[in-house]
Parts: structure tokens; C-alpha cells; sequence
């Protein structure tokens, strides 16, 4: 009865995993942006090149298992062999010349898909200023004068330039859809440019735990066209909040699940203050401390300074 019952529980196995996968889904391999589409293409061509070792290593270990099985007399047994030139070559020349090829493609995709490098286009870009937090997005729109929380519009056909920092911990700012993520971190802008290729709703994410809030540290990502962007600009822009000091200070404090929100206005340079309350972060940067202000310390000994500000 035992015996029975294994081949069985075995075959429910593909269910169990078919249901698993119901609650996945595919916006990593049907991207809207040009830039997700070409990452798409990478990671297919890159998977069939690796499976050209995989699957033949695979087949011939099954292959070998039951043709050299203990029952089957009529196979070879050669227990003194040892060595087969055309086996070496084979077994030599596939990888390398698979890992030169996928070597090719990557140094190639690496410096096409640099997230820093600006897309090509014969429409003017727009700048969003993304700014992470605890746990929201803030996103400033320099140009339009707005800001939004967990929530952007951008045309579609447009590209996107991203300036991303963080008024918290390292995060990292992710919109599956469109393309590749990029780290956020508090004292330096980090830079993204993606694009839509035709309107859609979006959902972007945190990819990189950031605390209790992390998961639902979501934001809506919507492309339209030009003239439904420029209606909702105005929309934001009748709003009747506006993101001054004191209400930035409010927004900063830790929160989770955070609803949209919209203001028709914003400090000015904003996100460069963000930026710059974090300068002592960045070695080569004059840092204040004490009433003494002392150099950057990238590549230096600080060891005697340290114990001489103890000493005083």
C-alpha cells in the first residue's frame, strides 16, 4: 500500500508546483520599456547559451545511467580506461568557446544597458527627482514644479532621466516593467533612464529590504500620452498642498502603507538639500566637526587626528 502511495503523492508534484506559480507573473519577460525589452533578450539569449552545456551534461548523465547499468551486459565495460582525446576536445572547446561568446554579449549589453548612459531620442526628456524614504517614494518634478508621493506620470515615447538618492538607508528603485533597478543612498545621486514604449500602468518596488515597511514600500508607475501627462500636471498643480520644510519633515518620519499624495509645489532644490545633509558621507569632501573643518579622508590615516580630537 506504501509503495503504491509514493508514485502518487510523486505525481501531484507538477500540480503543487503549477499552483506556485499561479502567483507569479511574466512583467520581467513582457516589458514595455525598450530598455526592459533589450534586458529581456539578454537574459534569453545568455539562458540558451548556458543550456547548451546543461542540457547535453543532463541528457548524457541519464544516457550513461541506464546504458552502463549493472543488468545490461552487452554495454563495454573498459574498467582501465582512462582517457579519450576527442572526449577532452569536446568537452573543452564547448565551454570556452560558450564563455567567450557570453563574454562577447555581456561587455557589449554591459556598457549598452549602463543605467547612467541617456537614451536616444528625438524627444526632450523628462527629469524626476526620486527620493527614498521610510517607507514611501517622494518624486519631484524639477521642470513641472510638482511633487508626488508613490506615485509618477511620464509620456510614453519619452525618456525618463531619474536622479535617485535616499533621505534613509540604502534602497533600491525598481520599476520591473521598464527596465533595471538602481540603488538609492543617502549623500550621492545615483541615475536610471528608462522609457515607455506605449501607455501602461505600472507597479514599481523596493528591491532592497529597507525595514519593518519594506514590502509595502510600492508605487504606482503610469505612462500616458502627452496630453493626458499635461492634464494631470495641472491637476497636481491645483492641489492644495505644497511640500514645505515643515511638511517634508512630517513626510520623513517613518510610515508604512502610505497613500498617494500630491502638492503643487515644493522647497526649492529640494532633492539637492536631501542630498547635501548626507555630504559628510562622501570622502574628499570638506566635513565640519568640532569648529574644525578637516579634509576628506578617502585613502588617508586618520588615526592621530581621531585620538587627538579624543584627547581634547
Amino acid at each position: 500500500m506504501t509503495k503504491k502511495r509514493y508514485p502518487r503523492l510523486l505525481g501531484l508534484l507538477p500540480l503543487f508546483g503549477t499552483l506556485l506559480l499561479g502567483g507569479c507573473n511574466w512583467t520581467l519577460l513582457n516589458p514595455v520599456g525598450q530598455v526592459g525589452i533589450e534586458e529581456k533578450n539578454l537574459i534569453i539569449t545568455a539562458t540558451l547559451l548556458m543550456l547548451l552545456v546543461v542540457v547535453p551534461v543532463i541528457a548524457m548523465t541519464f544516457i550513461f545511467a541506464w546504458k552502463y547499468r549493472a543488468s545490461n551486459t552487452k554495454a563495454t565495460y573498459a574498467p582501465k580506461w582512462s582517457h579519450s582525446t576527442k572526449i577532452e576536445v569536446v568537452i573543452w572547446t564547448v565551454p570556452i568557446l560558450i564563455i567567450i561568446a557570453l563574454g562577447i554579449l555581456t561587455y557589449k549589453s554591459t556598457h549598452a544597458l549602463d543605467p547612467y548612459r541617456p537614451l536616444e531620442s528625438d524627444v526632450k526628456p523628462i527629469t524626476i527627482e526620486v527620493v527614498a524614504m521610510d517607507w514611501k517614494w517622494l518624486f519631484i518634478y524639477p521642470e513641472q514644479g510638482i511633487a508626488t508621493v508613490n506615485k509618477i506620470v511620464f509620456p510614453a515615447n519619452t525618456p525618463v532621466n531619474f536622479r535617485v538618492t535616499s533621505d534613509t538607508v540604502m534602497n533600491s528603485f525598481f520599476i520591473p516593467g521598464l527596465g533595471g533597478q538602481i540603488y538609492a543612498m543617502a549623500g550621492m545621486t545615483t541615475k536610471l533612464h528608462l522609457i515607455a514604449n506605449h501607455n501602461a500602468e505600472l507597479e514599481g518596488i523596493s528591491a532592497n529590504y529597507s525595514g519593518a515597511g519594506f514590502t509595502g514600500m510600492k508605487f504606482k508607475a503610469i505612462a500616458t500620452s502627452q496630453a493626458d501627462f499635461d492634464a494631470w500636471v495641472s491637476e497636481v498643480k491645483a492641489s492644495p498642498k505644497q511640500l514645505e520644510q515643515a511638511e517634508y519633515e512630517a513626510l520623513s518620519k517613518p510610515s508604512q502603507n502610505n497613500p498617494v499624495e500630491l502638492y503643487s509645489s515644493f522647497t526649492p532644490n529640494l532633492f539637492q538639500k536631501i542630498v547635501d545633509k548626507y555630504e559628510g558621507m562622501n570622502p574628499g569632501k570638506p566635513v565640519k566637526h568640532e569648529k574644525k573643518e578637516v579634509a576628506g579622508t578617502d585613502g588617508l590615516d586618520t588615526s592621530s587626528n581621531s585620538a587627538a580630537g579624543a584627547e581634547e
